[in-house]
């Protein structure tokens, strides 16, 4: 079961303290790498990407904090959340008053270790429960991180399968986020998947796969590639929090109206249980960049729980238990078959002036007209709906527009179009 496969390698991806940049990310790429031929690419500290500039690279050996008596309370090597993400160093002995100033908790979550950065403004802290901060009793603490920050270059990876087309479908995740297990590693194993589906066969477009940071990530792969990416992507997905078992979500583009925004609702409507749009106005993943107004890139985001929306969102109740196989097969499959979609899509067109007589072509049972009146069997849906199609393939719907007008899905829509196709009563146009 591809779920199964999908969830083991989420769970190599798990232990990797990633940041924006640093040899988790390299480490992570490299897992990928092993799925997937991936090319990595280098960008160095200095390098300016518009109003932004890859920053030094963080590295973190080890982190702890031991308490007045010299138990260890706090210890990056088992959990990196532990750690404010792009701490300093730091070894000191600190004052209970003076420690809280550099701790983190969530009083709402007492059991859950936040996740906190601090990428552009050099500070040190720890994240801890706020269950165990509640305890802290006076007193002087061992406060401890070995960590640098010095030039060193930003890691993404990507992979271009060609196609029949130069036309591309862009699909990105990110990989600058630790230990959290549907928030970052469900991303990346779930498009690691679906690269390796799609190549196994032939493909009418060409596919652009980007592994990276968020933010500065996305920032620096625009900056580079920005002449293909709007000159090219005709349709984009944003690959994040696929892998819990709540209901699916939808992040439209900005405009809300684009190719992807269409099948994305078509899909969902007819193959999600259910789900939830929600509108851009409440984006926060690197749709940001890739539909900010002078790239405006008809991408969408399609989640089980949004980013923000759930409990367990950016701290450490944010694990393996919290991911299941059968969510990140949900995941993979939703994703999967808006691609299929895309991949299907085409206009066609009715070759007669009125309704061509549909018993010569074998398309209608000899004895239809004997048929008691009001029957409800499944031959008289079949001619209806091949007779709707007929009606809405006109050469200005598109299948995925003729699917939603008829009340199919696509898969259903596309069979009787092969149907009508191979008979000669349609063309493609």
């Amino acid at each position: 079961m591809i779920g199964n496969q999908i969830y083991n390698f989420l769970k190599e991806l798990f232990p990797i303290c990633r940041s924006i940049m640093g040899e988790g990310n390299r480490e992570t790429l490299r897992l990928i790498q092993k799925h997937i031929p991936i090319k990595i690419h280098e960008v160095p500290t200095g390098y300016q990407a518009y109003d932004w500039e890859v920053p030094q690279e963080w590295q973190i050996r080890d982190a702890y904090i031991l308490d007045p008596d010299g138990n260890k309370i706090v210890d990056f090597k088992e959990n990196n959340l532990y750690v404010v993400n792009y701490s300093i160093a730091v070894d000191e002995e600190v004052e209970l008053k003076e420690l809280q100033k550099h701790l983190y908790s969530i009083p709402k979550k007492p059991s859950a270790i936040p996740y906190v950065t601090s990428y552009y403004e050099p500070r040190w802290g720890f994240c801890i429960a706020d269950s165990q901060r509640q305890k802290l009793k006076d007193g002087k603490y061992k406060v401890y991180i070995d960590s640098s920050l010095k030039d060193g270059s930003l890691s993404y990876g990507e992979l271009i399968i060609p196609g029949e087309t130069e036309e591309e479908i862009f699909i990105t995740t990110y990989i600058c986020h630790p230990s959290m297990a549907n928030n970052e590693c469900s991303g990346p194993a779930v498009a690691t998947f679906l690269a390796k589906w799609l190549l196994e066969e032939k493909r009418k477009y060409t596919y652009r796969i980007v592994f990276a940071p968020e933010t500065i990530g996305a920032i620096v792969y625009i900056s580079k590639n920005y002449d293909d990416l709007v000159n090219n992507v005709i349709a984009g997905f944003n690959i994040t929090c696929v892998g819990d078992n709540n209901n699916y979500s939808l992040m439209p583009s900005r405009s809300g109206n684009t190719l992807a925004d269409k099948v994305a609702r078509h899909v969902m409507d007819n193959f999600a249980d259910s789900y939830k749009e929600y509108s851009f106005l409440y984006k926060g993943s690197d749709e940001r960049q890739y539909c900010h107004p002078r790239v405006d890139l008809p991408l969408v985001s399609l989640m089980r729980s949004k980013y923000g929306t759930y409990p367990e969102y950016h701290n450490s109740l944010d694990n393996l238990e919290y991911v299941s196989p059968e969510g990140l097969l949900g995941g993979f499959n939703i994703n999967k078959i808006c691609i299929e979609a895309l991949e299907g899509n085409a206009i066609y067109e009715n070759r007669f002036v009125c309704e061509p007589k549909m018993m010569k072509y074998n398309l209608r049972p000899k004895d239809w007209h004997l048929r008691r009146a009001g029957s409800k069997s499944n031959s008289r849906k079949y001619v209806r709906d091949m007779m709707n199609i007929l009606f809405y393939c006109d050469g200005k719907h598109d299948l995925i527009e003729l699917a939603d007008r008829v009340e199919l899905n696509f898969k259903d829509c596309h069979n009787y179009v092969k149907l009508l196709y191979n008979k000669g009563i349609i063309k493609k146009i």
